[in-house]
This record gives structure tokens, sequence and C-alpha cells, in this order.
């Protein structure tokens, strides 16, 4: 598929780390078909709420076709569920993950994660967000993407980065609205479907840089009212 036809995420990017665990065999994946905003069943509407390792299933299912489809993700193999099961367990915890649901269907998902391994990396976090197909161009990535750097911003965390293959406008514009602005570009970064593509690096300031910092707080430890009141924020938002 052309990836510029039906698969464009509200906001996109790669991870480098995405390959580890994507070797192994694993059994077919049931990818539940996302209900149209509009036409979602129920009063309750859409819900934003952390994840869980229990939404799994739910997630990959949204993230699967930008690996076999798209060059939005550089992931070229869709991993095993236990092994997309692990890779959430070891960023809950650490760092905000979040999911829109509908109607018990994950519809989207957002998470944050370390960007750099040495230490004086550690007030920098990359953002990620995918939604199906069905549901960009909705305003939710717009809201989810706030809300987690918000949450970002209230572990501590002073810069976000974002890494997008370009041309992909949509993701582009949705970040620049959250004022993320762009650093640079990162030519033939990557070959995927038999042709090399350029990622652009964007970044935002979410803190002071000034004297020294205090160190990031672990997202299991923040306060549970802090996080509720953001949470409730991104709702009310969903409309």
């Amino acid at each position: 598929m052309d990836r510029n036809t039906g698969m464009i995420a509200s906001a996109m990017s790669f991870e480098q780390s995405e390959n580890a665990g994507v070797g192994a065999e694993r059994a077919p994946l049931a990818v539940p078909a996302a209900p149209a905003p509009s036409a979602a069943a129920g009063a309750a509407g859409p819900r934003v709420r952390l994840a869980t390792v229990a939404d799994a299933a739910g997630v990959l299912a949204v993230y699967a076709p930008y690996i076999e489809d798209t060059v939005i993700t550089f992931e070229t193999t869709v991993p095993s569920l236990p092994a997309f099961a692990v890779r959430m367990e070891d960023i809950i915890g650490d760092y905000p993950y979040l999911v829109v649901e509908e109607a018990g269907v994950i519809l989207g998902y957002a998470y944050a994660h370390r960007i750099g391994e040495r230490a004086a990396f550690a007030w920098n976090a990359e953002v990620s967000i995918y939604f199906a197909p069905a549901c960009t161009g909705c305003g939710w990535g717009s809201v989810l993407l706030r809300a987690l750097l918000d949450l970002l911003a209230l572990q501590g965390v002073r810069t976000a980065y974002s890494l997008i293959t370009v041309p992909n406008e949509a993701s582009l514009r949705l970040h620049e609205k959250r004022g993320f602005t762009a650093m640079g570009t990162q030519t033939c970064a990557g070959f995927k479907h038999g042709a090399w593509h350029d990622v652009a690096w964007l970044h935002k300031p979410l803190g002071s840089f000034e004297g020294t910092p205090a160190p990031v707080t672990p997202f299991a430890q923040l306060e549970t009212v802090a996080v509720a009141e953001i949470l409730a924020q991104a709702q009310a938002a969903l409309g």
C-alpha cells in the first residue's frame, strides 16, 4: 500500500528500539475493525485512560498495519504478542502510556520513552502516537498528545522529541500545533519497502533549563490526583 493512502496517522514517529524481540514466531493476530468516531455504538463514547499490559493485543492491532503497510514506523516485522506485552511493561511505570477506547476497542494510543541511554539524557523523552485509520483526522490525536506532554512535564521531563518519517504533513502540523519546532532532517535514515526515507527531528521544551534539575519522577510515583486531573481534561476535550 502506498504510505499516503488511508494509513496516515495523526502523528507518528519511529523508535529505533522497537525491533527488539520481533523475530519470534507468532500466532495470527486478530485485528479488530475500528468503528468510525461518528458511528460508534453506545452512549459513553470514546474514553481516554492509562494503558495496562492487558491492552497489548488491542494496541498491537492498531500498530501492526503501520509496520506492514507504511514507512511511518521503521519496524519491519510485527512482534509477537508476548514480546509486545513485554515492551509495554518496560515502559509503563516509568513513562505515561495512554489509550483511547470505545465500546471495548482500542482506537489509538500514545506513549513516551527515554531517548538516549547515558545518564545526562535522563531529562529527555521521545513521544509516539498511533490511531486506527478510521479515527484519524478527528482531533483525538491532538488531545492525546497534549495529555502526554502534560504528564511528561509533571514528571520533570525537560524536552520532548518526535521523530517523523517525511513527508507526513498531517503529523508535522499536529506537532506544530502542540508547540514542537523542527530541529533538522536526518536524510536517508532508514531503508524500508524498497526505498530510503528521511526523518524529521522535532522538539518541544517542557520546563526550565536553569540550575540543576531534579531527577525525573517515574510515572508510577506521580500524585494520582494530578494525573487524574490531566486525564479528566483530556476526556472533556474528546467531547
